[in-house]
């Protein structure tokens, strides 16, 4: 059976997919590598501002603000795909912007550089992922299939995937080699990323008949928007937790309960493993459940694993919370840009660039709220302002489910 019809079958498994096409091979490599080198700088970004530049510990800290910006350029970027269907040639300019950004980081010598660097080309470089979930998501339509939203699960695998080895590496690189050297590692993935794919070209999914002459996707209305960014601002609440938690938490379980070393690292790894081994079965308890019905327990869980870090205060409590947000992530990051894309089906550049550039909002949310939060409220109480967030989403996502925003 060739690739073109292993594809199509409705009894070939994800996998089977995955490694049968072209596309889907080189956007697994190619999230692997944006995940690796994307999550190996941003913990070392405050560090090189601090020693290299000389900046403060509060003004460095503003840095992570810059991700207000990607929500626009996610929104320019995704229109223009929705316009010209050019989603691998947008996709390998944003990568060669994450390639400029990010060689700019190790060349940079005063303080604004990175500043300027993080919201206006590295906002861009976000897309670069957007642009290749759309592409997947086009050939999918063209090619149905009984295992096409495995599939995603699968390459959205390897994102994580990225992410869980990248901290470690972009650590050993910053000790070893030095910040400058590992910004230059992370230049050197973004531009990798375009390897893999070559010079395919993929065309847009035909989009639905209307009886109207001009395109859906050049007359958005606001009425048509508003469930996507209603669900990506519910997302973004979520999300916010995770700077938060990512900030304080080592911090909490060192100099409040005394966890030995070895504990915390345990404590940090338990989330990416749970991840990893939901995230296969998300598509299909989705199926079973309701995916917004789904999503909403999932933000419920986030509810409770943050009021374990908040109102638990041993290792039992750390290890609780984040098996607990493991199972967030591990259904969130396969199921949204799902729900994102069909909530706006005739835009789906759009709807998986804002949703997918959303995650720099967060940081920016969850970073300021946090740094506020542990002044006035302390360690752990802090932890209690993601699981308001998450409450909050749980509300918001059981509205969006009874209403039946989608099937």
């Amino acid at each position: 059976m060739d690739a073109q019809s292993l594809k199509g079958s409705s009894r070939t498994t994800a996998i089977q997919q995955v490694w049968a096409s072209q596309l889907y091979r080189g956007a697994t490599l190619a999230l692997f590598l944006s995940g690796l080198g994307t999550s190996a700088s941003l913990p070392q970004i405050v560090v090189f501002l601090v020693k290299e530049l000389g900046t403060s510990m509060p003004v460095a800290g503003l840095y992570y603000l810059t991700g207000l910006t990607a929500p626009v350029a996610g929104y320019l970027v995704g229109r223009y795909s929705d316009r010209t269907g050019k989603r691998l040639s947008l996709f390998r300019l944003c990568a060669m912007a994450g390639f400029l950004g990010w060689m700019g980081f190790a060349l940079s010598n005063a303080p604004w550089m990175p500043f300027v660097i993080g919201a206006v080309v590295l906002a861009f470089s976000g897309s670069a992922t957007s642009q290749l979930f759309t592409a997947i998501h086009d050939d999918l339509k063209r090619n149905p299939a009984g295992a096409n939203e495995s599939v995603v699960a699968v390459i959205r695998m390897a994102l994580t995937a990225g992410w869980i080895v990248g901290p470690f590496i972009g650590a050993w690189l910053a000790a070893e080699t030095g910040l400058r050297t590992m910004f230059w590692a992370t230049a050197i993935c973004f531009v990798a990323q375009i390897v893999p794919l070559g010079t395919l070209s993929v065309s847009s999914s035909p989009k639905p008949k209307t009886t109207h002459a001009t395109d859906r996707t050049s007359s958005l209305s606001w009425s048509d928007m508003v469930p996507l960014l209603a669900f990506t601002g519910l997302y973004v609440l979520v999300y916010a937790g995770e700077p938060i938690k990512y900030g304080f938490l080592l911090l909490y379980m060192e100099e409040n309960l005394g966890i030995d070393p070895g504990v915390r690292g345990a404590v940090i790894g338990t989330q990416p493993l749970i991840e990893l081994i939901l995230m296969p079965f998300s598509v299909m308890l989705a199926r079973r459940i309701g995916t917004l019905w789904l999503m909403c327990i999932a933000a419920a869980f986030g509810v409770v694993a943050n009021l374990c870090f908040a109102a638990w205060p041993s290792a039992t409590g750390m290890f609780a919370g984040q098996t607990l947000m493991g199972g967030v992530w591990g259904l969130y990051m396969v199921l949204g840009l799902i729900v994102a894309q069909r909530l706006l089906p005739n835009a789906v550049a759009t709807a998986s660039a804002i949703f997918m550039s959303s995650s720099a909002l967060a940081m920016a949310l969850g970073g300021g709220v946090g740094g506020i939060g542990v002044a006035y409220l302390g360690l752990p109480n802090v932890f209690y302002l993601p699981a308001a967030f998450s409450l909050v989403a749980v509300v918001g996502l059981a509205i969006m489910a009874r209403r039946g925003v989608i099937r």
